[in-house]
């Protein structure tokens, strides 16, 4: 028997075998997703023993999340539409590929050198996997209602590995030792490169001769490369030295943008940022992960320096998030997206988020993780689990088919962007506030909170910017 899709303008049988390998093939994409991700967040747990047993400083430590940041956001974008031109299916698997010999590398690592350089390839390889899942998806499920199911999925993997990972990096940093958070990407990543070649549907790309641009993919690699770095070691530098490099990764982006406007053949087409739709969804989301991105770390230290939790006891705590994530975009996020539209259910997100982060800007000293620590949790998780889902199907539908790539590169980008930035920022002002109160006499743990207090607080406003550029951007009459 066959089944007809529903709300299809006109009527089109999808065969048992088709809708296996359609359902089939959303499984392969989100397992490469969910190791990209869990690898993103997981190691940050386990940087203590990392340090300890290489003899990272404090300042070369941070390189172990710098370099796979840099690669990765520097890359996506130029990936993106190399995957439109070779195929999304090659970029995809020798992303796997790339991500899974990287993570072995890191596993096996015992100088500095060699795991930052792992750390590299692990970001590029993740770039070159997630760039162009966005587009698959698109392409897998034209249909309204099972494109809304399909990037619930997909945003419930990516969403709730992130909260997962810090858990998973605390057990198994606890149980066995910090280069089994990076080893255990090898059976994971071979099984998921295997099920790709077998399940997801060849493409022919619309060949590099179509739009290879390599002058504007140096540029925009090197402009993208630049201000990651500007945003993740902006506290390692002067103020003269940091401004410098900003005006370069600015010229860079200049020479980039005039470039794509004369060229016969661009990288990256302009008319995409002509959609008002696709370029709010963007700067919405790069200040929702700034948020949420900021209150994953921020919190984590919350719960080690203040609470006193240990690492396996930190990625506990952060477990319900995934669990409630996974569950409600699961469960409910695609049937309130179809009903109420995405506009509605991303406003509604935005609202719990900025709720879940003024409750954090309270905690006390002495708090409860019952009482102070869990309520604002579970609303952040409704929060994004609501607002994620729908800000992705609108940034993809501000896009054209050939161009489905490219906007998914994109969407990830402002997503590392947005994330560095809100570290950057959040992590600065909470040191800087707990530097002055113990300049004044304060006490360790008191100064030490009221500096994660004032994250918080600047991190609800964060939030509530988002809302309130959603509200005046993307609402449907203004479209």
């Amino acid at each position: 028997m066959s089944a007809i899709i529903e709300n299809s303008p006109s009527p089109v049988a999808v065969t048992p075998s088709r809708a296996y390998n359609r359902r089939a093939s959303l499984a392969v994409l989100c397992a490469g997703t969910l190791m990209t991700v869990l690898d993103g967040n997981i190691v940050t747990v386990a940087m203590p023993a990392i340090q300890s047993d290489l003899g990272f400083s404090g300042p070369g430590l941070a390189w172990v999340v710098n370099a796979y940041l840099i690669a990765f956001g520097g890359l996506l974008l130029l990936v993106g539409r190399l995957g439109d031109l070779v195929g999304r299916k090659r970029m995809f698997t020798a992303g796997l590929a790339v991500f899974t010999a990287a993570s072995v590398l890191a596993g096996v690592a015992t100088t500095q050198g060699l795991l930052i350089a792992a750390r590299a390839l692990q970001g590029a390889g993740g770039a070159m996997a997630s760039a162009v899942v966005l587009g698959m998806l698109v392409a897998l499920f034209p249909q309204p209602r099972e494109q809304a199911r399909a990037i619930a999925a997909f945003s419930a993997v990516g969403s709730a590995g992130g909260a997962l990972g810090t858990f998973l990096g605390g057990a198994l940093t606890q149980a066995l030792n910090w280069h089994w958070i990076f080893l255990i990407n090898l059976p994971i990543g071979v099984a998921a490169w295997l099920a790709a070649v077998r399940v997801l549907a060849p493409e022919r790309g619309a060949g590099l001769g179509k739009g290879a641009d390599y002058p504007g993919a140096a540029l925009v690699t090197g402009a993208l490369m630049l201000t990651v770095y500007v945003i993740v070691g902006a506290g390692g530098r002067t103020p003269a030295a940091t401004a410098l490099l900003a005006a370069l990764a600015l010229a860079l982006f200049t020479a980039f943008t005039l470039r794509q406007a004369r060229t016969a053949r661009p990288l990256l087409r302009l008319r995409l940022f002509r959609s008002r739709v696709l370029t709010g969804a963007n700067a919405v989301q790069m200040l929702m992960i700034a948020t949420m991105y900021g209150f994953q770390f921020i919190g984590a230290l919350y719960l080690q320096r203040v609470l006193g939790y240990g690492a396996l006891a930190t990625g506990t705590a952060f477990l319900p998030a995934p669990v409630a994530i996974g569950l409600l975009m699961l469960g409910l996020s695609a049937r309130t997206v179809a009903r109420y539209g995405g506009y509605r259910v991303l406003l509604a997100g935005l609202v719990l988020i900025a709720a879940g982060m003024a409750l954090l800007s309270r905690v006390p000293v002495h708090a409860s993780y019952a009482a102070d620590v869990l309520p604002p949790l579970l609303l952040l998780s409704a929060g994004f689990a609501a607002a994620m889902p729908a800000l992705t199907g609108l940034a993809m539908s501000g896009a054209r088919e050939e161009d489905a790539g490219l906007a998914s590169g994109l969407f990830n980008t402002t997503q590392v962007v947005g994330g560095s930035l809100g570290l950057a920022v959040l992590s600065t002002l909470a040191a800087s506030r707990t530097g002055g109160l113990l300049d004044r006499g304060a006490e360790l743990i008191p100064a030490t909170a009221e500096g994660y207090r004032l994250a918080f607080r600047v991190a609800t406003g964060i939030a509530v910017a988002a809302l309130v550029a959603a509200g005046a951007v993307l609402r449907p009459g203004s479209r």
